[in-house]
């Protein structure tokens, strides 16, 4: 008789394990985050929601080693980001973790290749051509490498930021609430490069945002209240989490404890 052993899940891209962060002490404290636990799967789409001080983007920076924890563990593959100095934090951050941030960020001076390829020129790594081409290609950039940031859209600019975090081939890239400064056509746009991106090259995106709409591009959809997770949704829809994000907003301003609500 033969046994089939149950598959092996993969390991998470990164995982917070009972994770604090307070902002200062005694009656002045704010807890930001209230012990949290949560992994994010390698090749999947995560948005982080929640009302405007509810602790995604605390949780965001805090996973990425930008704001130091209080308390609590983040593992990213095998190593613990709380034990880590500031010198390995940025080594980790400069060579294993992409960002997108909402202003962009694109140096001005510069062409979109150029830009693009900005991670790899401070770190005095050649690029690998092939995977440059096909983030181009995959971004739809091939005819806007010449131009300079004030010669692009907002949408275009933020494909160049695309590109620039994935072009070192990161395990893991946050996204800062990537759509915020964009129109509604260049949103869907980004989104459903980021979602490619995801689908098609295998990466791994974790994106803070307030937007429902946003949300639903993702795998998954978690909702934080008060430095808590309270939903946690698979395949979400935009109805579905306006629904979550509404409930959350009635109950904060009734001053009740937060619900955690049905998966």
């Amino acid at each position: 008789m033969t046994f089939n052993n149950p598959p092996v899940p993969p390991s998470p891209a990164i995982q917070a394990i009972d994770l604090v962060k307070d902002y200062g002490t005694g009656a002045n404290a704010v807890h930001a985050l209230r012990g949290v636990n949560v992994s994010f799967e390698r090749g999947k789409f995560t948005a982080i929601m929640g009302p405007s001080g509810s602790g995604k983007s605390t949780l965001m920076h805090t996973l990425a080693g930008l704001d130091s924890a209080t308390s609590g563990r983040i593992l990213f593959g095998r190593s613990d980001l709380t034990k880590m100095n500031d010198k390995q934090l940025t080594l980790l951050r400069r060579n294993k973790i992409g960002f997108i941030f909402q202003s962009f960020n694109l140096l001005p001076m510069f062409s979109a290749e150029q830009n693009i390829l900005m991670p790899l020129t401070l770190a005095g790594a050649k690029p690998d051509r092939d995977w440059f081409k096909l983030l181009v290609e995959t971004l739809g950039l091939q005819k806007r490498l010449d131009h300079r940031p004030n010669e692009l859209s907002g949408g275009q600019q933020q494909r160049v930021a695309i590109a620039r975090a994935l072009i070192a081939k990161p395990k893991l890239v946050f996204a800062d609430e990537p759509t915020g400064n964009l129109d509604s056509v260049s949103s869907a746009e980004v989104l459903t490069f980021l979602k490619r991106s995801v689908d098609e090259l295998g990466q791994t995106i974790v994106m803070v945002t307030h937007d429902a709409v946003a949300a639903s591009y993702a795998d998954r959809a978690i909702v934080f209240a008060d430095g808590q997770i309270v939903a946690d949704e698979q395949h979400p829809t935009a109805e579905g989490m306006n629904a979550l994000l509404m409930a959350e907003r009635e109950r904060a301003a009734q001053g009740a404890v937060p619900a955690r609500h049905a998966r």
